[in-house]
């Protein structure tokens, strides 16, 4: 796929058939002060925020089903206060990311391929990633085809699924509801997912990328997504991405909350299988739902901190 970087700021019209949201809509989100940069990926234009020393090894956070990089908002802080570059990509058709209107142009593979341009695109390396739902779906997927270029892993709250596990009750529901539910209210999704709550200005955050519900075909799309048959799209590629997995020496952690009924138990299959993970403590974060970062976003980034510091190489 054809790939160009571009400056922050920089506008072009979005292709035919993509919706891009105005940039207005995003004026009165709070605590979420940094500027997007953009980088064009298949036409498709690509936000991110970046803060941090640009020469510090990058610590990628990818965000998950319906949310955006604000969800990371309360972990970019305290990681660049620790010195580290912090990066937190928006997924195509979440954020600040261009959004294709036909829901049948959102699809794993899609995904896999848009973020691992993204990644190559701006030459990322020595990436400490730290994965949430799909965006573990989609980041394990880039350390599978690219391992060299990842130091460590954090998965928190998230899973690679390979068709040959039983999904949970709570999955089956969330995938019915996007599925066929008459609306799709993204800031009160989210704030079902949390356990302490958001506040009205959060909500309003979460839906802020979504001015109408044409905007919304990538968050419509993306549960039905998930490989739960042997064989569904992408179900052999994740179990192939699996097999690399089970060959990542690396440092990988798994930091669950002790809240969330979609991925409670995932981090098993990591701890047993990954030798990565077996000199690795196991981390449950108290009083988390399944946004952990917005639950508990200091004391994830307190953990991606001090596992840098446990597994930096000499």
């Amino acid at each position: 796929m054809p790939v160009q970087a571009t400056a922050t700021g920089a506008e072009s019209p979005p292709p035919a058939g993509v919706l891009r949201t105005p940039a207005g809509r995003f004026a009165g989100v709070p605590d979420f002060p940094w500027a997007p940069r953009y980088t064009t990926v298949s036409g498709l234009r690509v936000a991110h925020v970046e803060e941090g020393p640009a020469a510090a090894p990058p610590v990628l956070m990818l965000h998950g089903e319906p949310t955006w990089s604000f969800l990371y908002r309360k972990m970019i802080p305290p990681l660049v206060a620790a010195g580290h570059r912090a990066i937190a990509p928006d997924l195509v058709g979440f954020g600040r990311s261009d959004k294709p209107q036909d829901r049948e142009a959102y699809t794993y593979a899609a995904h896999v391929a848009w973020m691992s341009d993204w990644l190559v695109a701006n030459d990322l390396r020595e990436v400490t990633l730290v994965c949430q739902d799909w965006g573990s779906l989609i980041g394990l997927r880039l350390v599978a085809a690219m391992p060299g270029r990842f130091a460590r892993v954090v998965v928190a709250n998230g899973g690679l699924p390979d068709g040959l596990m039983r999904p949970s009750l709570a999955l089956k529901a969330w995938i019915a509801f996007a599925r066929h539910s008459p609306v799709f209210p993204i800031g009160k999704i989210v704030r079902g997912g949390c356990k302490d709550g958001l506040t009205p200005a959060e909500v309003a955050a979460y839906d802020a990328p979504f001015p109408a519900d044409e905007y919304k075909a990538g968050a419509r799309a993306f549960p039905a997504l998930i490989p739960l048959a042997p064989d569904a799209p992408e179900a052999a590629e994740n179990r192939a991405a699996w097999e690399v997995l089970r060959t990542f020496t690396r440092p990988f952690l798994c930091a669950y909350s002790d809240g969330d009924p979609l991925t409670r138990g995932a981090d098993r299959k990591f701890r047993r299988e990954i030798p990565g993970a077996a000199d690795q403590p196991q981390v449950t974060i108290e009083g988390g739902g399944h946004f952990l970062q917005e639950d508990r976003g200091a004391e994830l980034a307190r953990v991606v901190t001090e596992f840098i510091e446990r597994t930096r190489r000499p």
